[in-house]
């Protein structure tokens, strides 16, 4: 058969969509673009956000209206977490976030019967991690690396634990082994994801702990750089840095979830640390590492948000020089406690988020042009315009070379000679 998939949302999902696509060539199938005719389409959602559930069902709407005789299967957050939305679409197959490699059957019982299907389990039953196989697209420099699932901080605007469920942690020996695998196969990069990573190990009660993981994988693959994904303000500590800073292929990027710079709103949100630890977490990666680039993500007019409030947050990202941040206006999740709150104007959310971008925008201008006569290996990934384009470690994206150069998949010391505020451009320097 042929099989096209539409991804929304995170990394952990694109992850699961190219393992699913793994197993499905395995079994015989054709992977096609979603855009092209196909036997069957399917739909990994994502319910983060209101915007995130129209997306899902735009697409399966579009799929059903051109191709009326394809098999339509739904999967994901927003399949596992609506089920009362799900009565309503018109789709062959509804399965959650668990139990991929079942998925796959279900989808081809689906199109040899063509009776509808749905396969939602208790999400908080859920105790084993599922091991997928790791990696990318055969053109890609990069590749993922999910290493735990779940997530049990039950932030109030967060509709994700109940999508995901319980913490569960890809074992040490197998995290091991999957990176070995993915540098022979010759990536360059590898990005350990999960749904909350810094709980990783949680589960294990062996001790354990993120640091661990990440000194293991970069042992089991030398030479390749590793990143991290999204980190809680708790997880960096002095033991934290000074171990990480040891690690010479470990990326100096590192994304810590802030969502609001104030403590108040911070306590509204059931979030475990205060700005204070914040910025003892930013000081910490500041003085272990040199210039790294950090990022955030923000959520503008949470329930409740005064503008005071709202001005606290701008004081804090100002003090903290984000290289990158995601601005979100605040958007109710039924079901979370957040949504009982008192709601800010729409407008407000909106206008909010338009003046901390605006504050993100200087940060990052900033943080770009005192990368300027620094020296960094960039891996390059395409051409673009005239140019190859990369990233270096800290993740700036850097022009350098020429478009028919043979950069690819090539790492290479780029001497960085400015920024347009948002690509650095360079000269690659002789080996």
């Amino acid at each position: 058969m042929k099989i096209a998939i539409c991804t929304l949302g995170c990394k952990v999902n694109q992850y699961e969509t190219q393992a699913m696509e793994r197993l499905l060539r395995a079994r015989g199938h054709e992977i096609v673009d979603f855009a092209q005719a196909a036997d069957v389409y399917v739909v990994n959602s994502c319910s983060v956000t209101a915007v995130s559930d129209q997306k899902s069902r735009q697409a399966l709407h579009k799929i059903r209206r051109q191709r009326p005789g394809a098999v339509l299967a739904l999967c994901g957050c927003y399949a596992q977490t609506h089920p009362e939305d799900m009565r309503e679409l018109d789709v062959d197959l509804i399965a959650g976030t668990g139990d991929r490699t079942g998925f796959i059957t279900l989808l081809e019982q689906a199109a040899d019967e063509r009776a509808r299907v749905t396969a939602i389990d208790r999400v908080f039953d859920r105790r084993e991690f599922e091991v997928l196989p790791a990696g990318g697209l055969e053109d890609r420099t990069r590749a993922m690396l999910k290493v735990e699932d779940g997530c049990v901080n039950f932030c109030a605007y967060c509709i994700i634990p109940y999508a995901r469920g319980p913490v569960r942690s890809l074992p040490l020996e197998r995290a091991a082994e999957q990176a070995a695998s993915l540098a022979a196969a010759g990536y360059r990069e590898i990005v350990l994801t999960g749904i909350e990573i810094s709980s990783w190990g949680a589960d294990l009660k062996n001790g354990l702990s993120l640091v661990d993981l990440i000194e293991t994988v970069c042992a089991a693959a030398p030479g390749v750089r590793i990143r991290l994904g999204s980190l809680e303000p708790r997880t960096v500590t002095e033991d934290f840095c000074r171990r990480c800073a040891d690690l010479p292929d470990l990326c100096p990027q590192f994304h810590l979830s802030l969502q609001s710079g104030c403590d108040e709103t911070l306590r509204r949100m059931n979030r475990k640390y205060d700005t204070a630890r914040y910025l003892q977490s930013v000081e910490l990666l500041n003085s272990h590492f040199d210039r790294p680039a950090l990022t955030t993500d923000l959520i503008t007019g949470f329930p409740e948000e005064t503008e005071e409030e709202f001005r606290q947050t701008l004081d804090l990202i100002r003090k903290c020089g984000f290289a990158r941040m995601h601005i979100f206006p605040y958007s109710i999740r039924p079901g979370t406690p957040a949504a009982k709150m008192a709601q800010v104007p729409k407008a407000v959310k909106a206008e909010r988020a338009r003046r901390a971008a605006a504050a993100a925008e200087e940060m990052r201008r900033s943080y770009l042009q005192g990368c300027a006569g620094q020296t960094y290996p960039v891996l390059f990934e395409q051409p673009k315009g005239s140019r190859f384009f990369g990233h270096a470690p800290n993740y700036t994206e850097v022009l350098a070379g020429t478009a028919d150069a043979a950069l690819h998949n090539r790492i290479r010391n780029v001497r960085i000679t400015g920024t347009d505020g948002e690509i650095l451009t360079g000269e690659i320097l002789e080996d």
